[in-house]
């Protein structure tokens, strides 16, 4: 039974009061009382706001359920679907011309042009890796991935061939990215008197080397000619440093396993870390034991002889939970749980006021904003909820009007199709709008569930409905003023091993006119920040605000697969490619509590998993189970021969537990079962709840 104390008629997690009351609220001289009590005021108000919300979103689903079965087998008219859309309230009128006010932000986020991290707050180590991402070795990040067109290191010691590529490697970068007044990087014996083409790209010096910008990203030429690497290079050159990850979310959602006040308290107290500047993790590797920190700053001296600090870390969000989910952490006062999301605005921004008020080891936000990137919301409506809630947080913690500035994840079909409503909702305190293929396919799915069925899940990246929105998301976003203001950011690069298939596609990312896109690690942050050192960002966006716009005709074109009949063979395989993905992130999430790792793929590529692609498995089995695609009986014996798959994969993980042969005492197998048979009733089709209750169960045995 969970020790519970009276807090203005909420009844707190014992812990987690303690956590607020002793390590939050002292540093910025909140009065406990007076928090508890405009806590409880605020989620008498929004609590119930939150539960009507979700209460839309499940009336314009059965409506929308509705109209499919009327017209079942019949293809799907634009003009007669939009309409009905627009009389129940699916689609809103377009808002009249209006621009962002946003202000106060910060230049990585407004006025550059660089990687994105995503990192699960509950772990510290990652999180540290995150937030000192900002800096990346490109040596490093050459020598030791596929990305590097030449032979791969050999053997345990230093291998000369390959840092002979490196070197060569990192020259044609120079050139490309600095190119020198005469000659050539490659040629250089020493870099006394070296002159950029352009004088203005020479920044100055560091206590390494040289520092040079270009395209707005700093590059550090590390100098060392007795270091390993520099003893081999004519100039002296160890290394060649660029600035990488601009900005890092630190992520409450769908990368961690937060169930209860113990998990969400490991969360919060993790952002305090990282926001105070005193997180550390001490771990083992290679037989040491290291302790990691953040970074410090790193200091240039100008050419005039003044001195400069450029930060050491990457900016940081804080990414809440969607306005779905409630937890046990704290009760409201009919015995209720508190809606989730309303639990990490107040928490999160109360932790990110000590950054606000000047009190931090290091500083995160120069202009004094917090940055909250809110997902899952379901067209303006909602969005205009977080608006008056973070009006709200501000109030209680003191803060000046829009102090909180709000990203808004643009991955749910509604709000794709009302993007510029629900920017304008948020118009004083939006930072970023992004898109996100996987959850924005989950809910494509759910949203037509009773369409029909859907194409293959592969077949789906080809769609018409996200050229549409991928185009849709930066033109509306330029449209209305974020270019200077705001991030446009592109969706994650999964696979982590592959590095050169990243480096031949990223590219496309900025090209598309956006500033930022996500990636996996601090390796691949920098490796992709090469790009925006081939493509200039904003230049490119002139011509960009210019195109046409696509339509809802095409965003709203659902990909149904008419007319196909698939072989035995096809169906079973698209069943086995679903169910070993889906298999091998939730035995991880439910036995042990891991919302986000590398989980190898049906072929043994490892993919960086989450619950954005565990809803478009879970989603596209239940299609095509209600659909009579394939019978439930198919769908149980892929299951069960992927679990015996997925055991094999894990069989090294001394904490693994087994799933095949113990189909009714595996909570993780059962849990699977659950998220296709239960499928079609799920809330937009998120994996949440079923997760959520299935973890619980395994917590409390």
């Amino acid at each position: 039974m969970t020790d519970r104390v009276d807090r203005s008629g909420l009844q707190v997690d014992a812990g987690l009061a303690k956590f607020v009351e002793e390590q939050v609220l002292p540093p910025i001289a909140q009065d406990v009382a007076a928090f508890w009590a405009g806590f409880a005021a605020l989620v008498a108000e929004f609590a119930p706001r939150n539960r009507a919300l979700l209460g839309k979103r499940d009336s314009l689903q059965a409506q929308i359920d509705a109209w499919h079965g009327e017209r079942a087998g019949r293809p799907i008219e634009q003009d007669e679907y939009q309409a009905f859309l627009r009389e129940i309230g699916y689609l809103v009128p377009e808002p009249a011309a209006f621009t962002i006010g946003t202000q106060g932000v910060d230049p990585e986020i407004a006025t550059m042009a660089g990687p994105q991290l995503v990192v699960p707050v509950l772990n510290a180590r990652f999180l540290l890796n995150a937030a000192n991402a900002r800096w990346g070795s490109l040596y490093d990040a050459w020598y030791g991935t596929d990305a590097l067109d030449a032979a791969p290191a050999q053997g345990p010691g230093y291998d000369a061939a390959r840092g002979a590529a490196v070197i060569a490697a990192g020259r044609a970068f120079l050139d490309r990215a600095v190119p020198l007044k005469t000659g050539s990087w490659a040629d250089l014996a020493d870099l006394d008197g070296v002159e950029p083409a352009d004088a203005a790209q020479f920044v100055g010096r560091t206590s390494k080397g040289l520092l040079f910008v270009n395209n707005g990203l700093n590059i550090e030429v590390v100098v060392d000619a007795a270091s390993q690497v520099g003893s081999t290079d004519k100039a002296g050159i160890a290394d060649i440093f660029l600035e990488a990850a601009l900005t890092a979310i630190v992520d409450l959602e769908d990368s961690v396993a937060a169930v209860d006040a113990e998990d969400k308290i490991a969360a919060y107290a993790n952002w305090l870390g990282v926001i105070q500047g005193d997180l550390t993790d001490t771990f083992e590797k290679g037989g040491r034991t290291l302790t990691r920190e953040l970074a410090a700053d790193k200091t240039v001296t100008l050419a005039d002889g003044a001195e400069k600090a450029l930060s050491g870390r990457s900016l940081l969000f804080v990414r809440n939970v969607g306005h779905l989910m409630t937890n046990p952490a704290i009760l409201l006062p009919d015995g209720s749980e508190i809606p989730e999301g309303v639990m990490d605005a107040v928490i999160t921004s109360a932790i990110s006021t000590q950054d606000v008020r000047g009190l931090t080891k290091y500083g995160n936000s120069r202009e004094g904003s917090i940055y909250i990137v809110k997902p899952k919301m379901h067209g303006p409506e909602e969005c205009a909820f977080t608006n008056a809630l973070f009006d709200a947080v501000e109030d209680l913690l003191g803060l000046s009007r829009c102090t909180i500035k709000v990203g808004v994840m643009d991955e749910e079909r509604r709000t794709s199709a009302n993007l510029g409503a629900c920017i304008e909702a948020v118009k004083d305190r939006i930072v970023f709008i992004n898109t996100g293929f996987l959850d924005r396919t989950g809910d494509e799915i759910h949203t037509s569930m009773r369409a029909g069925p859907m194409i293959r899940k592969a077949a789906i990246k080809g769609s018409a409905w996200i050229a549409a929105y991928e185009k849709r998301n930066v033109a509306i976003g330029l449209r209305h003023g974020l270019s200077g203001v705001a991030q446009i950011g592109k969706g994650m690069w999964a696979a982590p091993d592959m590095m050169r298939d990243m480096m031949e596609q990223k590219i496309g990312h900025p090209k598309t006119g956006a500033n930022t896109a996500w990636v996996p690690s601090p390796t691949a942050a920098t490796l992709h920040a090469m790009h925006y050192h081939q493509v200039d960002v904003f230049g490119l966006r002139e011509g960009i605000a210019n195109e046409d716009i696509p339509g809802l005709d095409l965003l709203l074109s659902v990909p149904l697969a008419e007319g196909i009949n698939w072989s035995e063979e096809e169906v079973r395989e698209e069943l086995d490619n679903n169910a070993q993905g889906l298999l091998g992130y939730v035995v991880r999430w439910i036995d042990q509590g891991v919302g986000c790792s590398k989980v190898p793929d049906i072929n043994d590529v490892g993919l960086m998993e989450d619950r954005a692609t565990l809803r478009i498995s879970s989603q596209h089995m239940a299609n095509w189970l209600l659909h009579g695609v394939c019978s439930k009986e198919q769908v149980m014996e892929s299951l069960q021969r992927m679990a015996a798959k997925v055991d094999a994969q894990n069989a090294g993980d001394p904490l693994y537990e087994p799933m095949a042969g113990n189909w009714d005492t595996s909570m993780a197998f059962q849990a699977a079962c659950d998220l296709v048979f239960k499928g079609v009733e799920q809330p937009s089709g998120y994996t949440e709840p079923l997760l959520h209750a299935w973890r619980l169960k395994k917590k409390a045995a």
